[in-house]
């Protein structure tokens, strides 16, 4: 009977002994129980050079010819892709994990006989590559296929399955002549479009920024500079067309946990639907020329009564107006751009005041009758609802921190309350915002609930003219222009007569033209805006003059469709083709980290959507048809390094200024203190950063990703210690050592099962001697273990986000095998060992393949993972369930301090000695019902003696308490 179970990780790998490794091969087949002769090999021959195997494996694997991936559908296909990355010039750790992951999740499809598309790209435009242009004084393009060339050789040494074969990259015009073709598709529907817009505007790079790239203090994320706030002419894409397809899809996202439920909820934030009422509060201006009244949307009806002023968002209409002629006014809005989104600041608004809407209406409290003040709000968003909200301080959180800044002194009215008797008094100091029953400062609607008076006061509003039941969303149409080089260019041409014309799609692609001069200069801006003999062309309808548009594209574009062209990476005529579509699409798994949990993928799902409903690429798609782009999404954890820091002063300190003689106890050079260690997002800054190259060398890359997937789950942050890894390669060594000994099986006798053998045994029991039953034992616990593994192993493989333990399963399971090697069967150890490396196989493929081959079943032509040797992962035989293979029972005396307490049968011991029969066989003695009953109570506890004393193998057993 197996103890590995019992025992903690930590215990087993300080068991793993030293090693060095070389392959081991599996058997598909089972091998005789006797007259087979086995090639050993002293520890010293079989010295275990993992870099070496990986190189040996990698230049065999790139030999043989790239499976086709055909279809997808069915039992037999699996599209895996991990998010691409952008070409910085780099892999960094966080990469190394993203695609570690999605290799073994490949590898584990394939071994399982799938078909499986494994891509690789490179989200290859960006303003990084054009600053560093600049920078450098070269081609951006030049620059971004240096990084391209570096990263995928990095890429290579990771013992990756990528299919290079469509291999992709966004800036070449072979990909972004597709890009512009699935925007004149949207522009032919209406779907793009161009329109003034306030955007935010970065003088240094000069190129308009999403809100994603503006810090909290109002800069830009990349050169620092103070975002300007500009009105231009952009172009759009009507996301907004989709939202409701967008929102309601969400709840089949959620099934079966396809998509984590973090994600959802933050897809469903961003499109913010929300059902309320555009209420008129009328203004009373002093000397102005004003509006009648301010409109604000509201979501919360209910709380109109408990109103106590009006904010207004920096570019409200109001607001413009007035600043005209108020300097002061001014000089606050131009102090808006560097304060935080939370900011409690406000302006109010000298000359006007606001008048709740209800107050004519006679039964109202007086308190909702009394005119309101009006501030300017840097909370307030402009592009959201009417860029005004009704302050509410008693019933809204931000609301409540705004009135006590700038009105600490004065009540707030609570309107509603928790229940009937409440006492609105009690919850001063803080805002209820739940619904609940309405009170006295509600006049006439005091008791009744909440949710109803809401529909009563927009009813009555309306009637007045002064509020209507809308509907809002917080999701804004996708403004997709940069004023920058390095990216898509927009295929439209101006022309004086036409206006905005397509290009033709046998003009695409729109390529970008060479403009070394620039790039040699060092020149900012956008080189495309003063490119003359580019801009000026003709029009494609009345041949006279035009101009080209020197907009290009975000390059959120570009990934909202890529891993729709992987599928058909070499189809010139179109982005892709309509059969591929529908039968490689969606894809199946999709693997990122959790920063791109809103725009990247909202994108990738509008223009998935759009393709496959709305465009001519894919016709004759039902209209009730489920349409979303990743049928599984996997967020991966980011991965934080080590950092030391000098606690006297607080700076990181750099690895030459850090004593790592006693790891445990690291010292500040300077100072011999001992340094602060701590594991932080890796950057430059906190010299904390590790180079996954350089792991790889040193460790070898099965190692690597073993270590990295056995750290901490797939969806946590992982705490890199790369003096760990020593573990894992212990582990490897000691499977390497069983695969050894073991060597390549030569007989020809018939193969059996490990069911038939254990079968044609069970008869057999009763004559079989001491030796025999021992093995027997032996085969039952090692097969019962191996049974089990395959079945935790599978289950993780399959959930993903526990590949954690598929490395703790196996190293316990080559425990197992190893404790009981002298006893096995040869027979059964094969099949174990066997079984063992096929489960490795995806995470340690160099390892297993090598391995695989040295018990001689790996073919000249072919590996584990494809051609004529190829495995296929174990799956459990059904054995375990068989009454023949439950641990033969021997019965147990059980003595308490000398005393007979009790007896019952337990299975044999196994050959199990020491302090882990003692543990095992407390364990057994306690799940029988006589053990649980008599011995493990209050009076009796057998789990606490302190001496166990086992006689005759378990026959006997006297606990000391």
């Amino acid at each position: 009977m197996s103890l590995i179970y019992t025992r903690s990780i930590g215990r087993s790998l300080s068991q793993l002994g030293s090693l060095r490794l070389r392959p081991v091969l599996c058997c598909r087949s089972w091998t005789a129980l006797r007259g087979i002769s086995a090639t050993t090999r002293s520890h010293a021959d079989a010295r275990l050079d993992l870099p070496a195997l990986d190189s040996k494996w990698q230049q065999k694997w790139a030999s043989f010819p790239q499976p086709a991936h055909g279809t997808k559908h069915g039992a037999d296909g699996k599209y895996v892709l991990p998010m691409f990355p952008y070409p910085s010039g780099y892999l960094h750790l966080g990469h190394l994990r993203v695609y570690t992951i999605a290799d073994v999740v490949a590898r584990f499809h394939s071994l399982q006989g799938r078909n499986v598309l494994l891509p690789m790209g490179w989200d290859a435009f960006g303003l990084p590559a054009e600053n560093a242009a600049i920078e450098r004084g070269v081609d951006p393009a030049t620059w971004t296929k240096a990084n391209i060339a570096k990263m995928k050789e990095q890429l290579g040494l990771m013992n990756g399955s990528w299919d290079w074969s469509c291999e992709l990259s966004t800036c070449d015009p072979s990909f972004y002549k597709h890009t512009q073709k699935i925007f004149l598709l949207l522009q032919e529907q209406g779907l793009a479009y161009q329109a003034e817009a306030e955007v935010n505007y970065d003088p240094v790079d000069k190129t308009v920024l999403a809100n994603e790239q503006v810090d909290a203090n109002g800069c830009s994320w990349r050169s620092g500079a103070k975002v300007e706030k500009r009105k231009l002419k952009q172009w759009f894409l009507r996301i907004s067309e989709f939202r409701e397809s967008l929102l309601q899809d969400l709840d089949v996202l959620a099934k079966n946990e396809a998509w984590p439920e973090r994600v959802l909820a933050m897809q469903k934030n961003w499109l913010g639907k929300s059902t309320g009422a555009n209420v008129k509060f009328p203004i009373m201006a002093f000397d102005h020329d004003m509006h009648a009244a301010i409109e604000v949307f509201t979501s919360r009806p209910d709380t109109l009564f408990g109103v106590q002023y009006v904010a207004l968002a920096s570019t409200h209409p109001v607001v413009s107006k007035l600043a005209a002629k108020d300097p002061e006014l001014q000089a606050f809005l131009d102090t808006l751009p560097g304060l935080p989104p939370d900011s409690k600041v406000g302006y109010m608004l000298p000359h006007i005041r606001a008048v709740n809407p209800l107050a004519y209406h006679e039964e109202t409290p007086d308190a909702a009758k009394r005119s309101i003040p009006v501030y300017v709000a840097p909370y307030v968003i402009g592009d959201y609802g009417e860029g005004a909200v009704m302050g509410v301080p008693a019933h809204d959180v931000r609301d409540h921190a705004f009135w006590r800044t700038h009105h600490y002194n004065e009540p707030v009215r609570f309107v509603l309350a928790a229940s009937e008797d409440e006492s609105t008094t009690a919850m001063v100091n803080d805002p209820f915002v739940d619904h609940g029953i309405m009170t006295e400062h509600s006049g006439l609607f005091k008791g009744k609930s909440s949710k109803e008076t809401g529909g009563m006061l927009v009813a009555m509003l309306e009637k007045a003219g002064l509020a209507k039941s809308v509907e809002k969303w917080r999701l804004r149409d996708w403004l997709i222009s940069r004023q920058r080089y390095w990216g898509t260019p927009i295929p439209i041409v101006h022309c004086g007569s036409c206006g905005a014309v397509p290009v033709p799609d046998e003009q695409l692609p729109v390529a970008l033209p060479e403009v070394d001069e620039h790039w040699a200069g060092k020149k900012t801006g956008n080189p495309l805006e003063t490119l003359e003999d580019w801009v000026n062309t003709s029009c494609p309808k009345c041949d006279g003059p035009a101009k080209r548009d020197t907009d290009t594209m975000d390059t959120f574009v570009d990934s909202s469709w890529y891993y729709m062209r992987f599928i058909d990476a070499h189809n010139k005529g179109e982005p892709f083709s309509a059969e591929k579509a529908k039968s490689m699409l969606p894809v199946d798994l999709y693997i990122g980290g959790i920063e791109h949990a809103i725009l990247h993928l909202l994108y990738a799902r509008f223009i998935f959507k759009f393709l496959m409903t709305s465009s001519s690429l894919v016709p004759e798609t039902g209209e009730e048809a489920f349409f979303e782009p990743f049928q599984r999404l996997i967020t991966q954890g980011m991965v934080h390094g080590r950092t030391y820091i000098n606690p006297s002063t607080g700076r990181f300190l750099k690895p030459d200024e850090v004593d790592l003689t006693d790891p445990l106890r690291p010292k500040v050079v300077a100072t011999g203190e001992t340094a602060t260690v701590t594991y932080e997002k890796m950057s430059k800054s906190k010299h904390n950063g590790v180079d996954p190259t350089d792991v790889i060398t040193q460790h070898g890359a099965d190692a690597t990703r073993a270590h990295m997937l056995f750290q901490a789950p797939v969806s946590e942050i992982l705490d890199w210690d790369g003096d760990k890894i020593v573990g894992v390669t212990r582990w490897l060594g000691r499977v390497h050592d069983l695969v050894v000994k073991l060597g390549s099986a030569t007989t020809a006798t018939e193969p059996k099962t490990p069911r038939s053998y254990f079968e044609d045994t069970a008869g057999r029991l009763d004559s079989l001697d001491t030796q025999e039953l021992a093995q027997w034992d032996a085969d039952v616990a090692v097969w019962r273990d191996v049974q089990k593994t395959i079945a935790s192993v599978t289950a993780s493989y399959e959930k993903v986000y526990a590949l954690n333990t598929v490395v703790s399963d196996l190293m316990s399971l080559a425990n197992t095998i190893q404790e009981n090697s002298g006893t096995l069967s040869e027979g059964i150890q094969r099949q174990a060992v066997s079984a063992l490396l096929r489960m490795m196989a995806p995470i340690t493929p160099a390892f297993a393949e090598e391995c695989w081959s040295l018990l001689g079943f790996q073919a000249e032509t072919g590996s584990m993972f494809r051609g004529e040797g190829k495995a296929s992962f174990p799956v459990v035989d059904g054995t375990l369930d068989l009454p023949l293979l439950q641990p033969r029972k021997q019965t147990c005396a059980v003595q308490v301090n000398g005393k007979l307490r009790a007896v019952v049968d337990i299975p044999k011991p196994g050959g199990l000695v020491g302090d882990q029969l003692k543990e095992w066989i407390i364990q057994e003695i306690l799940k029988t019902d006589e053990g649980k009953a008599k011995l493990a109570n209050g009076t009796v506890d057998v789990a606490q003696a302190k001496k166990v004393i086992v006689i005759k193998e378990g026959k006997l057993v006297n606990f000391v308490l």
